[in-house]
């Protein structure tokens, strides 16, 4: 079931959604060659205190899997859900995805972005630009004129165009007073598919871009996602809300 938000409701998410900007905000200022991934996490963790709120991936439980961090930190072939570590340095010409929640006042804000380490490699520039771009054009589509499988379908296409591809095991969702909730947002589609948007959803939009094959595994650690050919991945995401104007993206820097 979808749960549509009200104005109100969907101001608490800004909220939310500023206060995830701001944390991705200091995360990418202190990424750079010789910081473990555990500092970036420090960043986090003191943040969501000040903040007042509870950290949505901290101790999130899949089956017998606790997630044991505020921040999901993936590198270069990882593709999602890396746990931060100490020993994991980054170094000159890594791309890092930082993926962030939190909940405030009762209501969630989710987003990601993926940096540059020092210089990056053209090709990994061109994954990055390519998958940041193709989350701008999967929310252009969130309005009342178009229907769900729109947003995944011009997210596919921009991707496809440029000889990447997209993940399909992960996909976006709803979010409000939880994490996860109806509907599931494929980065996949075909169009004028699925249901009719409507102002008071509120949507997880996230592309997960690879440069080889779309294809993925979970590491021993039951969480690391990575590409199976271990080629570069990217990922990108926004909380929206679908309004009579068209796309509100709460999850912007301020």
């Amino acid at each position: 079931m979808i749960v549509l938000k009200s104005p109100a409701e969907i101001e608490k998410m800004r909220v939310a959604g500023h206060t995830v900007a701001s944390v991705l905000d200091a995360v990418g200022e202190a990424v750079r060659p010789g910081v473990s991934t555990w500092e970036l996490e420090e960043i986090a963790d003191r943040m969501s205190q000040e903040a007042g709120g509870r950290p949505a991936f901290k101790n999130y439980r899949v089956g017998k899997h606790v997630f044991p961090c505020c921040l999901c930190i993936s590198v270069n072939d990882e593709v999602v859900h890396g746990i931060p570590s100490k020993e994991r340095i980054l170094q000159e010409g890594d791309i890092i995805s930082v993926d962030y929640g939190i909940q405030i006042d009762g209501y969630f804000g989710d987003s990601a972005r993926t940096f540059a380490v020092g210089e990056v490699s053209n090709e990994a520039q061109k994954l990055l630009d390519v998958t940041q771009e193709s989350l701008a054009r999967g929310i252009a589509m969130m309005d009342s004129n178009h229907r769900l499988q729109d947003i995944g379908s011009a997210i596919e296409s921009y991707v496809l165009e440029h000889n990447f591809t997209v993940v399909r095991d992960f996909v976006g969702h709803g979010i409000g007073r939880e994490l996860h909730e109806d509907p599931q947002i494929p980065n996949f589609g075909k169009p004028g598919r699925g249901i009719r948007l409507r102002p008071g959803m509120v949507f997880a939009i996230e592309p997960m871009v690879n440069v080889g094959t779309h294809e993925v595994k979970i590491l021993d650690d039951g969480w690391t996602v990575v590409t199976c050919d271990r080629s570069l991945s990217a990922h990108f995401e926004h909380t929206i809300a679908i309004t009579e104007n068209g796309p509100d993206i709460l999850t912007l820097s301020s």
